[in-house]
């Protein structure tokens, strides 16, 4: 650990060493630990030697931090920010949280009396960190969160509303205890709490709006400790999200039978990953002019014993939502080389494997790592390997670690293009090979106006950047003949062959995976 300390004579021995006192030293260190493991920026005040003190500590990796701390001047005001012109938000401090909860439930069944919990997610401030910056995406939580406490503390009866207090549980879930029962009073309170949240925030001449789904779960005598309630809140929570309405979910025997049901789920799924029962079915992109075949792509299959096929859709959420996403991901790409041996030498030098990794992984520092140590087996040579990254995910991704898999060959193509947000100059600087039109684009080509501008556009924006173009949806000639029309030069369908001839159903998984 390296300090300096300059600037706060105060915490300087004589001999130029540090002196903190033990709770201090221990603050830092929890700070520290908080910033790299939760990577985002943590703030904290503190006093030392009778003085104010602020401390500020920025994640720069996985094992170190930069902190700083500076001396709060004598009248200094804590409700502004002269920087951003938002008010820093109330301290909201997640283990005092809990121990406040704690004792909260221990008071409650003591007193019979009633509390519920609501947790409330802020889905988009993550992606804002990623995409724009986390300046941006602190400034917002803060507006938000003095918002929502200005709103609480307002009314004209303090008595008529119940008791309450605010929480941060990480940088996008916030938590509300209350002392009531009443599903109406409840249902009110967090309706008006989400409705401000949904309100626009204007961050350097620029609006915002975050999407949220609030859970809620009420005390009851099966509850005995904070854990069970959160975990009962966020499974009301979590059950909002999937059901993607405006409506406030509670907790009750059906969405407690359904979370059981997702865990059951996720064991199962790590069970299928360690015998290797998911699979893939292969989709051949072809030369839309001459029809030769110029890429095998895989998509991930799960063909259960009882369940039958297990949509994509279903299994990969559940990856994502209880921590196997990574460990999937990496799965699919160590099985590479082996789907590669299984076909790649009956086919033309030039075509390719396709794999693209789940979101999760491709966020890890390690992916590119991981990608370099299966080519390092020999078994599958770089310029034999295509890897495929959904634009949005793309976007929001540092291609810097990228370039060294394209110097050695890899080709890097993004996906899904005209799917969701989207950024030219990320597109502009990234080492791409080429773009693909999403399906749902192609599809609706004849048809739908709008969708033949953005294929248009995608297809100049391929052109411009000098990187090949392709599409999925290619199911007939009339749809193949438009896309060449419109310049596309790559596509796959159902117009085309869907596996290698040589491949069995039992053969090793390969993916492309958004």
């Amino acid at each position: 650990m390296h300090v300096g300390g300059q600037g706060v004579s105060e915490l300087r021995r004589a001999d130029g060493e540090m002196q903190w006192s033990d709770s201090t030293a221990m603050l830092v260190k929890q700070l520290v630990r908080r910033a790299i493991a939760q990577r985002t920026p943590v703030e904290r005040r503190f006093s030392e030697q009778q003085r104010e003190y602020d401390v500020r500590v920025t994640p720069q990796g996985p094992d170190r931090a930069i902190m700083v701390i500076r001396a709060v001047l004598p009248g200094a005001s804590a409700d502004s920010d002269e920087s951003s012109g938002i008010r820093p938000r109330p301290h909201l401090d997640r283990r005092g949280f809990l121990r406040r909860l704690a004792d909260s439930i221990a008071l409650a069944g003591l007193r019979e009396q009633p509390l519920s919990l609501a947790v409330v997610h802020l889905d988009g401030i993550t992606d804002i960190a990623h995409v724009i910056g986390m300046r941006v995406s602190e400034q917002i939580l803060n507006a938000v969160i003095v918002r929502l406490w200005s709103l609480l503390n307002s009314g004209s009866d303090a008595r008529e509303q119940p008791g309450w207090y605010l929480g941060q549980l990480s940088e996008n879930v916030l938590a509300l205890v209350m002392h009531t029962s009443d599903r109406d009073t409840i249902d009110a309170q967090v309706t008006q709490l989400c409705s401000s949240l949904h309100e626009p925030v204007a961050v350097d001449s620029a609006e915002y709006r975050l999407t949220v789904h609030a859970g809620v779960a009420i005390l009851d005598s099966t509850i005995t400790s904070p854990r069970a309630l959160l975990e009962h809140a966020r499974a009301a929570a979590s059950e909002a999200r999937r059901a993607a309405a405006g409506s406030i979910s509670f907790y009750s025997d059906t969405v407690r039978l359904r979370s059981l049901a997702r865990l059951d789920f996720a064991r199962e799924l790590r069970e299928a990953m360690e015998n290797g029962d998911i699979r893939c079915r292969y989709v051949g992109r072809y030369d839309l002019a001459t029809g030769r075949l110029v890429a095998w792509v895989g998509y991930v299959r799960w063909e259960h014993t009882l369940r039958g096929i297990v949509r994509p859709a279903e299994f990969l959420r559940v990856a994502a939502s209880t921590g196997l996403a990574v460990e999937l991901s990496q799965s699919i790409l160590a099985s590479l080389a082996r789907d590669f041996t299984a076909f790649g030498k009956d086919y033309a030098p030039d075509v390719r494997i396709s794999f693209g990794g789940l979101r999760d992984h491709l966020f890890q520092e390690h992916f590119v790592s991981d990608v370099e140590r299966m080519l390092a087996s020999g078994e599958l040579p770089a310029e034999r390997l295509e890897l495929r990254i959904a634009e949005k995910t793309f976007i929001t991704r540092e291609p810097q670690g990228l370039r060294s898999l394209q110097t050695r060959g890899v080709q890097i193509v993004a996906d899904e293009v005209g799917r969701g947000m989207s950024s030219l100059i990320a597109l502009a600087r990234a080492p791409l090979a080429g773009l693909q039109l999403d399906r749902s684009l192609i599809t609706a080509v004849h048809n739908d106006a709008v969708a033949r501008r953005v294929c248009a556009a995608g297809l100049a924006i391929a052109a411009s950047l000098g990187v090949s173009s392709s599409a999925l949806g290619i199911d007939d000639h009339k749809t193949r003949d438009t896309l060449l029309e419109m310049g596309c030069r790559f596509g796959s369908g159902d117009l085309y062959p869907d596996r290698p001839s040589n491949i069995t159903a039992a053969a090793p998984a390969v993916a492309v995976i958004s």
